[in-house]
């Protein structure tokens, strides 16, 4: 079905809306929660909070993207769930991905304006915009989607050792980018 009509559905406010959603974005919305938490139980948990959120959202939003709109609420909400399991160390979970940004991008703890978190958005997807497509996509299933290395590797064709350089390379290309531009890390 095509996200317009389950667009419409939302509208109509008919039920079949979120039947046709999980049909259409489960295994997506799905992907995106396990590679953050890694618990199935709580990516089905996660799965019908997002669909509880397009429904109490769609209208008045009209995503533009329905499979963005709807990967960013389920990926929030994981991260949620994450960091609750982290304040009560149930999870090793995003450890890795995170530690592996912090030297790149500034702590969210640190007092920043609302313009400087803008101009941060600003010069990293102007930087991802610069990259190869085959790169973008390697950084942003990494550290968006928190895909595992090992995965990546695999369907790179390469071994996880190469593929962690790769993606090492990749951070330190951002980095020099956001120091080049004068953000403060």
């Amino acid at each position: 079905m095509e996200d317009k009509t389950i667009l419409d559905l939302y509208v109509q406010r008919s039920e079949r809306a979120i039947a046709e959603t999980a049909a259409k974005y489960g295994a997506y919305c799905g992907a995106v929660a396990d590679n953050i938490l890694a618990c199935p139980e709580d990516v089905e948990e996660i799965l019908n909070d997002t669909w509880l959120a397009a429904w109490r959202d769609i209208p008045p939003s009209q995503p533009v993207c329905l499979r963005a709109y709807l990967g960013r609420i389920t990926r929030n909400l994981a991260l949620s769930r994450f960091r609750f399991y982290r304040t009560k160390k149930r999870y090793a979970g995003l450890e890795t991905l995170l530690s592996e940004l912090e030297d790149c991008i500034p702590a969210p703890g640190t007092p920043e304006t609302e313009l400087e978190r803008r101009e941060l958005s600003r010069l990293i997807s102007s930087w991802l915009g610069g990259l190869e497509p085959e790169q973008r996509r390697l950084f942003v299933r990494r550290y968006w989607h928190g895909v595992p290395v090992r995965r990546l590797a695999r369907e790179a064709g390469i071994g996880q050792n190469a593929m962690a350089q790769r993606l090492a390379r990749l951070r330190q290309s951002l980095k020099a980018r956001l120091e080049q531009e004068g953000a403060e890390l």
